[in-house]
């Protein structure tokens, strides 16, 4: 992890765009959690999802915001079919957003996350993947495609200080730290509870004889961040599924930083999520993707083989 690198002119557009928005809706989200006025909806679109008022509003504002930095665009958000924002009936660019990650804890204080991905139609990859931790020092996580085609992922901190992300962990499974998001109690916390293979793996003796491997909980896009960043070593799904708003952009930042994802047979996922027209970008906002992402191969094998899916 090196400090103070350069980050590419549209990607350090779209994370100033992501700080100037968690610097307006942080002071909101701490109103709603002293006062207990959460502004939760009814959401029709993804019943087992919280949705509030606050995700709404960022859903408008990065409509807006956005349309400042590119002329034309398709905006795919989580709260609304994806349209074509601007004169070009057909953008090569498809803006991808989750605009409140883990909103029924930000309404509390918590946790909150917010999501943006820029997707080249015509390179058919990401270019520029930004993730925004509303409530900590360390605020952005950055995958970026640079002039030379060469995919760098950064982390920028509260004083705007910039580290590069390219030194993701080494660590084997009985050494590691393993997230999950595991908040559900039927349809996530207890599948994982029945992995017995895999927490055994976990808690098997390393060095020394200490028992260092460790279950936490993560969250979304973010989760594969923070194994990007080497502050945790894996993150895995083989309950329910992403969707592709809280995978995508965090699988972009951690393929930038040299980590791994893979599917439940260890499979490498594509970059390449087949956005080929409106229809194929709407059609791709339904399925989930279960995953192991890790710092190193070798660590994501391991997982895979331990689990009974």
């Amino acid at each position: 992890m090196n400090h103070e690198p350069s980050i590419p002119d549209l990607a350090a557009r779209i994370a100033d765009l992501v700080k100037g928005m968690m610097l307006e809706i942080r002071p909101r989200l701490m109103k709603a959690a002293i006062t207990g006025n959460r502004g939760e909806h009814e959401n029709v679109r993804h019943s087992d999802n919280f949705l509030s008022d606050f995700d709404l509003w960022m859903h408008r504002r990065y409509k807006e915001a956005i349309a400042e930095h590119l002329t034309s665009f398709v905006y795919a958000s989580e709260e609304a079919d994806p349209e074509v924002i601007g004169p070009d009936s057909d953008p090569d660019l498809c803006v991808l957003v989750d605009p409140l990650d883990t909103s029924e804890l930000a309404v509390r204080g918590l946790y909150g996350y917010t999501h943006i991905m820029v997707y080249s139609r015509a390179l058919a990859r990401p270019i520029v993947s930004v993730i925004g931790d509303i409530f900590h020092h360390i605020q952005l996580y950055i995958g970026a495609r640079d002039d030379e085609g060469v995919d760098r992922a950064f982390m920028v901190t509260a004083d705007s200080t910039r580290y590069a992300l390219d030194q993701p962990s080494q660590a084997s499974l009985p050494q590691a730290l393993v997230t999950n998001y595991l908040m559900r109690p039927d349809a996530r916390f207890a599948p994982l509870a029945r992995q017995e293979g895999f927490l055994a793996a976990l808690s098997a003796p390393s060095a020394g004889d200490k028992k260092k491997g460790r279950i936490g909980v993560d969250f979304g896009s973010v989760s594969l961040c923070h194994v990007a960043a080497g502050l945790t070593d894996a993150t895995v799904e083989f309950a329910k599924g992403f969707a592709i708003w809280d995978l995508a952009p965090g699988h972009y930042v951690l393929h930038a930083a040299g980590g791994t994802v893979v599917d439940l047979q260890g499979r490498a996922l594509p970059l390449d999520y087949s956005f080929d027209s409106l229809a194929d970008i709407t059609a791709a906002m339904n399925p989930r993707q279960k995953f192991v992402a890790a710092g190193n191969a070798s660590l994501a094998d391991e997982i895979v083989k331990t689990l009974r899916v």
